[in-house]
């Protein structure tokens, strides 16, 4: 890739995640090669086993168990995001990598599972050939300011709250 950007998408809205596997897929049909990393989530979802199954020039790693984070986080999770944080790292510098994508790396943040001064010091880190995606909610406000594109995702109008629940499919 000549040259690379950070991207952030956040808000309340459903797609961020959805978006950033948009991306990574046209990045594959590219012919780029991409590692996908998932903070707090259990990697239960149907993309990240279809990931796996049928898309082997994608690395796919799982930093989170897929328990709820509120309040003071369970030292677990913390273990398991600074692992995620640290393999990005190691990620980022390789140079085995055009497109990085951290799901879910600014509710991390937000949880504080890591800080969000160590999320903008790995986007410091982000050599001008590699696309970074940060997805979540609460990116905090240095994140965006260091991002070259920010979108966020805006709830209108959400199904959930007439009583539909996530679907297999559609949500996982």
């Amino acid at each position: 890739m000549e040259k690379g950007c950070a991207q952030v998408y956040t808000g309340d809205g459903k797609g961020k995640t959805t978006a950033a596997l948009g991306l990574l897929l046209r990045a594959v049909g590219a012919g780029c090669r991409v590692y996908f990393a998932q903070f707090m989530k259990d990697g239960a979802s149907a993309e990240i086993g279809l990931l796996r199954a049928r898309f082997p020039e994608v690395t796919v790693a799982i930093h989170g168990s897929g328990r709820f984070v509120c309040g003071k986080p369970d030292p677990e999770e913390v273990r398991r995001a600074r692992e995620g944080l640290a393999a990005l790292r190691v990620a980022l510098q390789s140079g085995r990598y055009d497109v990085i994508v951290a799901d879910e790396a600014n509710t991390a943040a937000a949880a504080g599972l890591f800080s969000a001064a160590e999320l903008t010091a790995l986007m410091a880190l982000r050599p001008p050939t590699v696309e970074l995606v940060l997805t979540g909610r609460q990116a905090h406000p240095e994140v965006l300011a260091q991002a070259d594109l920010v979108t966020e995702m805006v709830c209108r109008k959400h199904y959930h709250k007439i009583g539909l629940c996530a679907r297999k499919g559609i949500e996982f």
